[in-house]
């Protein structure tokens, strides 16, 4: 199987399977589970974000995921317990497409690290 249809495969398993968990009916979307990575992250499930610290969970997000690819390294977690990385290697140039394959990959990776999906 190619890897593009593998991750095609793994990628409509995980969103079926989150947004059956996490949503009404309505598939999410890749910015609603990058989102729920940052709260997995934080490990603060079950409380409500304000807008800035949403964007600062899909940071954390963004963050964990693209560490395994070199382009970030976890720092420290400060006296709140939010997890502060550094940029190891500035990301390429890419594409929307290319751009959202890339996260689509690193999402996919980190639920089967997590063993969520296989």
């Amino acid at each position: 199987m190619s890897r593009d249809i593998q991750l095609k495969e793994r990628w409509e398993q995980l969103v079926t399977l989150l947004s059956d968990q996490f949503s009404q009916g309505e598939d999410l979307d890749l910015d609603a589970i990058i989102y729920l990575i940052g709260v997995q992250e934080l490990g603060k499930v079950h409380r409500t974000y304000e807008k800035d610290e949403k964007l600062n969970l899909m940071h954390i997000a963004i963050c964990r995921l693209l560490e395994p690819y070199g382009f970030y390294e976890f720092e420290f977690f400060d006296e709140d317990g939010w997890p502060h990385y550094k940029v190891k290697e500035e990301l390429p140039v890419l594409k929307a497409g290319e751009q959202s394959i890339l996260m689509k990959e690193a999402i996919v990776n980190y639920f089967i690290e997590k063993e969520f999906i296989n």
